[in-house]
Protein backbone atom coordinates (compact mmCIF):
# COMPACT_ATOMS: atom_id res chain seq x y z
CA UNK A 1 0.00 0.00 0.00
CA UNK A 2 1.23 3.49 -0.86
CA UNK A 3 -0.22 6.64 0.64
CA UNK A 4 -0.11 10.11 -0.92
CA UNK A 5 -1.08 13.05 1.27
CA UNK A 6 -2.00 16.47 -0.10
CA UNK A 7 -3.92 19.62 0.73
CA UNK A 8 -1.62 21.33 3.19
CA UNK A 9 -0.84 25.02 3.04
CA UNK A 10 -0.73 28.32 4.85
CA UNK A 11 -3.89 29.57 6.52
CA UNK A 12 -4.76 32.22 9.08
CA UNK A 13 -5.96 31.30 12.54
CA UNK A 14 -9.66 30.49 12.47
CA UNK A 15 -9.45 29.27 8.90
CA UNK A 16 -9.99 25.84 7.38
CA UNK A 17 -8.12 23.28 5.32
CA UNK A 18 -9.00 19.86 3.99
CA UNK A 19 -6.30 17.24 3.68
CA UNK A 20 -6.55 14.24 1.42
CA UNK A 21 -4.75 10.92 1.48
CA UNK A 22 -5.04 8.71 -1.57
CA UNK A 23 -4.21 5.05 -1.06
CA UNK A 24 -3.03 2.73 -3.78
CA UNK A 25 -3.57 -0.97 -3.31
CA UNK A 26 -6.33 -2.97 -1.72
CA UNK A 27 -7.92 -1.63 1.46
CA UNK A 28 -10.04 -3.95 3.57
CA UNK A 29 -12.99 -3.11 5.77
CA UNK A 30 -11.04 -3.92 8.92
CA UNK A 31 -8.12 -1.60 8.04
CA UNK A 32 -7.70 1.65 9.92
CA UNK A 33 -6.55 4.86 8.29
CA UNK A 34 -5.23 7.64 10.43
CA UNK A 35 -3.66 11.06 10.56
CA UNK A 36 -0.72 11.99 12.74
CA UNK A 37 1.16 15.26 12.96
CA UNK A 38 4.60 16.38 13.98
CA UNK A 39 5.43 19.94 14.96
CA UNK A 40 9.02 21.23 15.00
CA UNK A 41 10.87 19.91 18.02
CA UNK A 42 8.00 17.68 19.08
CA UNK A 43 7.16 14.02 18.76
CA UNK A 44 4.70 12.74 16.23
CA UNK A 45 1.21 12.66 17.72
CA UNK A 46 -2.07 11.02 16.88
CA UNK A 47 -4.75 13.25 15.37
CA UNK A 48 -7.59 11.05 14.13
CA UNK A 49 -8.39 7.62 12.75
CA UNK A 50 -11.21 5.84 10.96
CA UNK A 51 -11.88 2.22 10.20
CA UNK A 52 -12.39 1.69 6.50
CA UNK A 53 -15.95 0.48 7.18
CA UNK A 54 -16.43 3.80 9.07
CA UNK A 55 -17.70 2.02 12.17
CA UNK A 56 -14.91 3.30 14.39
CA UNK A 57 -13.71 6.91 14.50
CA UNK A 58 -11.34 8.42 17.04
CA UNK A 59 -9.95 11.91 17.63
CA UNK A 60 -7.29 13.41 19.82
CA UNK A 61 -8.78 15.65 22.48
CA UNK A 62 -6.96 18.64 21.02
CA UNK A 63 -8.82 18.42 17.71
CA UNK A 64 -12.16 16.93 18.65
CA UNK A 65 -15.07 19.18 17.56
CA UNK A 66 -12.78 21.02 15.12
CA UNK A 67 -11.50 18.27 12.82
CA UNK A 68 -13.50 15.66 10.93
CA UNK A 69 -12.09 12.48 9.41
CA UNK A 70 -13.93 10.75 6.61
CA UNK A 71 -13.28 8.39 3.72
CA UNK A 72 -14.48 7.81 0.19
CA UNK A 73 -14.41 4.14 -0.65
CA UNK A 74 -14.82 4.75 -4.37
CA UNK A 75 -11.69 6.90 -4.44
CA UNK A 76 -9.65 4.96 -1.86
CA UNK A 77 -9.16 8.29 -0.13
CA UNK A 78 -9.32 9.46 3.47
CA UNK A 79 -9.88 13.11 4.33
CA UNK A 80 -9.18 15.34 7.28
CA UNK A 81 -11.31 18.46 7.36
CA UNK A 82 -9.80 20.98 9.73
CA UNK A 83 -11.80 23.97 10.97
CA UNK A 84 -11.12 26.71 13.48
CA UNK A 85 -7.41 26.20 12.98
CA UNK A 86 -5.01 27.45 15.63
CA UNK A 87 -1.30 28.28 15.42
CA UNK A 88 -0.62 25.20 17.54
CA UNK A 89 -2.04 23.05 14.74
CA UNK A 90 1.03 23.95 12.67
CA UNK A 91 2.81 20.71 11.81
CA UNK A 92 3.57 18.21 9.10
CA UNK A 93 0.54 15.97 8.78
CA UNK A 94 1.03 12.32 7.88
CA UNK A 95 -1.52 9.76 6.82
CA UNK A 96 -1.03 6.17 7.84
CA UNK A 97 -2.65 2.76 7.56
CA UNK A 98 -2.99 -0.12 10.00
CA UNK A 99 -3.78 -3.27 8.02
CA UNK A 100 -5.60 -4.83 10.93
CA UNK A 101 -2.42 -5.65 12.89
CA UNK A 102 -2.80 -2.90 15.53
CA UNK A 103 0.27 -1.12 14.27
CA UNK A 104 0.53 1.83 11.92
CA UNK A 105 2.41 0.06 9.18
CA UNK A 106 2.25 2.27 6.09
CA UNK A 107 3.01 6.00 6.04
CA UNK A 108 2.59 8.75 3.51
CA UNK A 109 5.16 11.45 2.87
CA UNK A 110 3.48 14.21 4.89
CA UNK A 111 1.97 17.56 4.01
CA UNK A 112 2.82 20.84 5.72
CA UNK A 113 0.10 22.81 7.50
CA UNK A 114 1.02 26.27 8.75
CA UNK A 115 -1.42 28.38 10.73
CA UNK A 116 -0.49 32.02 11.19
CA UNK A 117 -1.71 34.12 14.11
Amino acid sequence: VQLQASGGGLVQAGGSLKLSCAASGRIYSYDFLGWFRQAPGKEREFVASIRWNAQSISYADSVRDRFTISRDNSKNTVYLEMNSLKPEDTAIYYCTLDPGVQRWTYWGQGTQVTVSS
